[in-house]
């Protein structure tokens, strides 16, 4: 790799136009980060100390806790870091790590995501067999494939762009490594990392989104047609309202960014 590669380090461009409000961008990410690790790390805590919360619904959530809390470490401190110094260099190596960590823990979280649908699903449309679907040895291995996909799929990506040539400007319009700002610096064709991008990419994106969405709308006419109550109703609706948010938040724009390959094309 170090005979193919001129470059040596890139320039993080995503944030150097907002002089006027480093200080401000500052407190508020620090702000935020704390709290997303306070927040996940009191949620995963709370589940591993309270026996009756060892429950497939709150295992996943574990899993998203921990998910969330590395998601944004890949970024956030390094940004950090960027905006104290007035420096947002970072290294080819470290360059390329934290495009294979996003990338993993990305499609990993939107396939937990799929999961902790269809966990809802069979707990409200299926009570009876619930125990049965979702036993322990099932649910560690749905988290084991969640995990091991996300991390082939990042694989694929990390290795195809380490085979870029990169031997011009080292400047990235973006605030971290992402594969469409970082393969319009290559030299050699990017035309197939751009394809697996929208190809595989987007299927994933698509296909979680989809089965998440499907999932719901299953549970919704469950929930009118073969629910009389309203106490019931209220009962299900609350277990699945957190997850709802979390799904349209990271999935809208995770949809506009990586879907159509028209959007995004834009440095700005």
């Amino acid at each position: 790799m170090d005979n193919q590669t001129e470059v040596r380090k890139f320039i993080l461009l995503g944030l150097s136009n907002v002089q006027g409000l480093q200080k401000f961008l500052i407190v508020l990410f620090l702000l935020l980060y704390f709290s997303t690790l306070l927040g996940n790390m009191a949620i995963m805590i709370v589940v591993v100390c309270e026996p009756r919360l060892h429950t497939p619904m709150y295992f996943f959530l574990c899993n998203l806790s921990c998910l969330d809390i590395f998601f944004s470490t890949v970024t956030v401190p390094k940004l950090l870091a960027g905006l104290l110094s007035g420096h947002q260099g970072i290294s080819y190596t470290g360059c390329l790590s934290q495009l294979h960590f996003s990338y993993f823990l990305g499609s990993s979280e939107a396939f937990l995501l799929a999961i902790m649908a269809y966990d809802r699903f069979v707990a409200i449309c299926n009570p009876l067999r619930y125990t049965l679907i979702m036993s322990p040895q099932a649910c560690l291995l749905l988290a084991v494939g969640t995990w091991t996909t996300g991390f082939l799929h990042a694989l694929m990506h990390t290795v195809m762009t380490s085979r870029l040539h990169f031997c011009g400007p080292n400047h990235i319009q973006h605030y971290f490594c992402d594969i469409k700002p970082l393969v319009r610096l290559a030299c050699s064709s990017s035309q197939l990392n751009l394809n697996l991008l929208n190809i595989i990419t987007g299927s994933l994106a698509i296909g979680t989104f989809v089965f998440t969405l499907l999932s719901y709308l299953y549970i919704f006419s469950f929930l009118r047609l073969k629910v009389q109550s309203k106490e019931g109703r209220r009962k299900a609706f609350s277990t699945c309202i957190s997850h709802l948010i979390v799904v349209a938040l990271f999935y809208v724009p995770v949809i506009f960014n990586y879907v159509p390959p028209s959007l995004g094309n834009s440095p700005r």
